[in-house]
């Protein structure tokens, strides 16, 4: 009874080695492509947008002007000081700073499954490097959650407020940035409809 109890734990462990054990070393997928970019958030506050009207300002600015209108028949002198409030908030808006824009970042990657089972989900990391020294400066990781059929690719966008590194502003937008840095993508574990994982060495 010992010895059946012991084959029975064998073949169960056996069993979950196989599922969780890479076939081989080398990731079962190809990075076909991948990308990086800001998007700008906040156009609100670009200076070059003009004077964003907020329901709140219109509504009042309709009633001031209503005001006026009805002063102007029967009192001139409340007519005239609610012009001066009305042209005294414009100055005051018009001089306010705008907050400054912020930038989103969106991080793309393309595979196409080279194994004959289909993958549910994987995880990469995009990491970025000094293109001078090649120190590791960033390091983004991710989770695709996508069913991808043998043979076939799928492109996963991913949109996150954090850069690739440190020296990546997400308050300006500076072309020359992207040449300090170059980048990899790093599968790290992929999972299988069927319960089988590959997993990096």
């Amino acid at each position: 009874m010992r010895s059946l109890s012991l084959i029975a734990l064998t073949l169960a462990f056996a069993v979950a080695a196989i599922a969780q054990s890479p076939s081989n070393s080398e990731p079962p997928v190809t990075v076909v492509k991948h990308s990086w970019a800001k998007e700008r958030i906040g156009w609100e506050g670009d200076p070059f947008t003009g004077p964003v009207e907020s329901f709140e300002d219109m509504r009042r600015r309709s009633v001031d002007t209503r005001r006026i209108e009805r002063a102007r028949g029967t009192n001139m002198g409340e007519a005239a000081k609610v012009e001066r409030e009305m042209r005294a908030e414009q100055v005051t808006k018009a001089n306010q700073k705008p907050k400054p824009a912020r930038y989103a970042f969106v991080y793309k990657v393309a595979i196409t499954n080279n194994s004959d089972k289909t993958i549910k989900e994987f995880d990469w990391d995009y990491v970025f490097f000094d293109a001078a020294t090649g120190a590791e400066v960033g390091r983004r990781q991710f989770t695709g959650v996508e069913k991808i059929s043998p043979g076939k690719s799928k492109e996963l966008t991913f949109q996150v407020s954090s850069p690739p590194a440190k020296t990546i502003s997400v308050h300006s937008l500076d072309k020359s940035e992207r040449r300090s840095l170059t980048e990899a993508v790093v599968l790290v574990r992929i999972a299988y409809a069927d319960g089988t994982v590959w997993q990096a060495p």
